[in-house]
């Protein structure tokens, strides 16, 4: 069993341990599609963790599963040392998720036109009934805007999604995740869908509500850019595995697994003029539904030897905290 911790000496907020999803696709010819392959970490107390990949990688399936909106094929998850049930009682699941919420990619698509702003906020309010009467609830809501950036609040309540701007609706949708005051946001690629101009604003409002509300955040992200701006550590995945995880510095400053070293050459340089970098990488994606007995990357690596195809390569400390799974390098 490999656990990736935060802290040794912290309890962690979340921990993960060997978590599965497999999807079953086709009717009458099934295939079986291993989205998350015994993923192991844990989120410390008030702490960042990006999780890095490619599209297809898993990384917002474990978000969905960690928020319960998929249920895991096997594998245990952690809440304040309490295990999390596969099935849950709905009282049970109402707490779980005034603790855990989630912040979704697509401000356009996340919110429902049919309603004003304060829909999205009040909601949340009234089903998990953290207010005692509708004039706190509207109070509340007031408040959890002014605190995400949309000032004064009563111009925004009775606005739709379509009268906002991308920015303004990713602040109402980090707005909505905020209202039950959670302990754990699932972000799930937050500002992909903004201009580049906006994303900072977003992201250093959410590094505001860490220090202030003391939140933990898993930030799902294809950009390692954005992921060292974040992240107190970030986690590599690559067709359903956690190839590398380590302190942010060090990930972005030293990355030891070649996917991680591919991911970083393939991130735009300013200072090269714009110059695109030669990438050399061979192979192709791996099937999902038919994943090689050995290191999921090794059809790609240039590294690969004939090991790397006889089995998966366990995870090995590399650094203070830092962990790698390639069979390049060894137990320090």
């Amino acid at each position: 069993m490999e656990l990736l911790q935060a802290d040794v000496k912290t309890k962690a907020l979340m921990k993960i341990e060997n978590l599965n999803k497999i999807f079953v696709i086709g009717t009458l010819k099934r295939k079986y599609v291993h989205a998350i392959n015994n993923l192991s970490l844990d989120i410390g107390y008030k702490e960042v963790v990006a999780l890095v990949g490619e599209s297809g990688s898993g990384k917002t399936t474990v978000a969905r599963v960690i928020s319960k909106l998929y249920r895991p094929t096997s594998g245990k998850i952690y809440l304040e040392g309490e295990e999390v049930g596969k099935k849950m009682r709905r009282s049970d699941l109402l707490d779980y998720r005034k603790k855990v919420q989630m912040i979704f990619q697509d401000p356009f698509s996340s919110l429902n036109p049919l309603y004003p702003a304060s829909y999205a906020v009040l909601r949340p309010l009234k089903v998990h009934r953290i207010a005692n009467s509708k004039k706190e609830r509207e109070e509340m809501a007031k408040n959890v805007l002014e605190e995400c950036g949309l000032m004064p609040a009563e111009n925004f309540l009775n606005r739709y999604p379509y009268e906002l701007s991308g920015g303004q609706r990713q602040r109402l949708g980090i707005a909505r995740a905020l209202a039950t005051r959670p302990k754990l946001v699932l972000a799930d690629e937050p500002t992909s869908m903004l201009d580049v101009s906006i994303r900072l604003d977003i992201m250093n409002l959410m590094l505001d509500l860490k220090e202030k509300e003391g939140i933990s955040y898993l930030f799902i992200t294809h950009d390692l850019a954005g992921a060292h701006y974040m992240a107190d550590r970030i986690a590599i995945m690559y067709a359903g595995h956690l190839m590398e995880i380590g302190p942010s510095d060090d990930v972005i400053n030293s990355p030891k697994h070649p996917y991680t070293q591919l991911l970083k050459k393939a991130a735009p340089k300013p200072e090269a003029d714009l110059e695109p970098e030669k990438i050399e990488v061979g192979g192709e994606v791996p099937d999902l539904t038919n994943l090689p007995k050995g290191c999921p990357f090794e059809p790609r690596c240039l590294f690969a030897k004939s090991e790397c195809k006889e089995g998966l390569p366990k995870m090995v400390k590399v650094g203070e905290n830092h962990y790698v799974r390639c069979l390049l390098y060894k137990e320090k």
